[in-house]
């Protein structure tokens, strides 16, 4: 009676294992998968294209020593051991640098005083669905609406394309949207949500301390040829004294970074007007010499 029952047991058992076995391997199959292969179940979002640069160049040794020369003349004043000092440039505290990087250099002489800033943000996009470049150019052109230079035809038509449906701009990243503007020679509190490509309703800069050069030709303004967007502002101020200083700034972006060049003079002499063009030209130089490292 003994083996009958042993032979009773055993298919009973061997009907459990096939039946946790099939469930495992059901189970499996289906893992993770089973909602995209249902009818009307989500589809698969296809990730946006990360940006061209993932590191950024330590800033103060991407400006050439013959470069700072020309720029900051009172150095060449100093004994060596300032020069060297003044060369190295200051850099800027920044949270990532992998992210952000900057660095400032500063030199005073009997006719007047000098300062050059560069600053290079790279520009990470936290949604899946929209490109660093994207998102970079997103932060550019509110920079550059910032400084009263109204946005072009073509950027309105990307800024269109891009997010047909978004009314106002996505909030900028980390921390940068106050030192962006500074950048741009504009108060850090300015900022604006169109991108319709009009200017303020007075038809200049926003309000500020600062008024923008009247020059023809010389106005802040959108440049070709650097980068995949640019512009210049162009601001002359008075500081505590009488004396005028003027601040140059041209700002471009290519892929997902943004680069800043701020280049300041004050002369000694109150009746003394720091020259529009001459700094331009120093600061549109410095700046594609910036733009052709970031492509080498």
């Amino acid at each position: 009676m003994q083996p009958k029952a042993r032979h009773a047991y055993l298919p009973g058992l061997a009907a459990l294992l096939v039946a946790a076995v099939t469930g495992c391997s059901g189970g499996s199959q289906g893992g993770g998968s089973t909602s995209d292969s249902k009818p009307g179940g989500p589809t698969t979002v296809t990730a946006a294209q990360p940006g061209k640069y993932r590191t950024l160049r330590e800033a103060c040794g991407t400006v050439p020593r013959a470069v700072l020369k020309e720029l900051l003349p009172g150095v060449a004043s100093l004994p060596e051991a300032q020069q060297a000092k003044a060369y190295r440039g200051t850099p800027s505290v920044t949270y990532d640098t992998d992210r952000r990087v900057g660095c400032a250099w500063k030199a005073d002489s009997p006719d007047a005083s000098h300062q050059l800033a560069i600053d290079l943000e790279r520009v990470v996009s936290y949604d899946p669905t929209v490109s660093d470049a994207d998102r970079a150019r997103e932060v550019y052109e509110k920079q550059q609406l910032a400084a009263g230079v109204p946005l072009t035809d073509a950027q309105s038509d990307a800024s269109a394309t891009a997010s047909p449906d978004s009314d106002t701009d996505t909030a900028p990243d980390t921390d940068t949207s106050s030192e962006s503007a500074s950048a741009s020679g504009t108060p850090a509190s300015t900022s604006t949500s169109t991108k319709t490509g009009k200017t303020p309703q007075s038809g200049t800069a926003p309000a500020s301390p600062t008024a923008s050069t009247t020059t023809s030709g010389l106005e802040p303004r959108t440049l070709d040829s650097l980068g995949d967007a640019a512009f210049l502002n162009d601001v002359l101020a008075h500081s505590g004294s009488a004396a005028q200083r003027r601040t140059v700034s041209v700002v471009f972006r290519t892929s997902n970074v943004i680069v800043t060049v701020r280049y300041t003079e004050q002369p000694a002499r109150s009746s003394e007007v720091p020259d529009s063009a001459e700094l331009q030209d120093k600061a549109r130089s410095l700046a594609r010499k910036l733009r052709d490292q970031l492509n080498d």
